[in-house]
């Protein structure tokens, strides 16, 4: 019973690292998107077109989170066994 708590906690721990990464690579695409709308103010860009470029910008990395956090739960929650009665 020990073998099966212990690979079930180093299965959790490299989700749990794994999914720490990816909301490091996630913060820091939305900084670098912070960081580039900045630069097209400065170059003259109109702050209305700059808003609208970082809500395209930003909509994939929406998805992105979004999608690790569906995958997330998938893995973490229990499969369902068919019953022997069905």
């Amino acid at each position: 019973m020990s073998a099966k708590k212990s690979g079930k906690n180093a299965s959790q721990r490299a989700m749990s690292t794994t999914g720490y990464a990816y909301a490091f690579l996630l913060i820091l695409q939305t900084i670098l998107i912070g960081v580039n709308a900045e630069n097209r103010l400065q170059q003259g860009d109109s702050p209305i077109e700059v808003l609208n470029w970082m809500i395209n910008q930003c909509i994939p990395v929406l998805k992105q989170a979004s999608s690790l956090q569906e995958k997330q739960k998938k893995i973490l929650l229990p499969k369902h066994r068919p019953s022997k009665d069905q």
